[in-house]
């Protein structure tokens, strides 16, 4: 999602609020937990645990699902742009020099 310096890229409003959306997700899951927790075992330290732990555990699943997500098609045009401007100048790996040797034969 990098954009040239001299682009005018405005994120649209869902871009914006998806982390919201992750966080809050994994808050709500977190806040559950924790009152299901205090209220089997009525230990405030044991709820704290728990909410702390399934906060971060959701919060990383969330976000492994989300960069595991197909591109929609917008993404797509902004990589396959991206790809095109890469391969426009000469590569300076294609020098013979820089090849290795094949190995020798037995």
């Amino acid at each position: 999602m990098t954009q040239s310096p001299g682009g005018d890229y405005k994120p649209s409003r869902r871009d914006v609020l998806r982390p919201v959306e992750y966080v809050g997700g994994a808050a709500i899951a977190a806040i559950f937990t924790g009152v299901v927790t205090l209220v089997v075992t009525r230990d405030f330290t044991l709820s704290l645990i728990a909410t702390g732990g399934v906060f971060i555990v959701v919060l990383v699943v969330l976000a492994l699902l989300a960069m595991a997500m197909k591109p929609n098609a917008s993404e797509s045009a902004e990589l396959h742009e991206g790809d095109a401007r890469s391969t426009d100048g000469p590569s300076d790996s294609d020098d013979a020099g820089d090849s290795m040797p094949p190995p020798p034969a037995h």
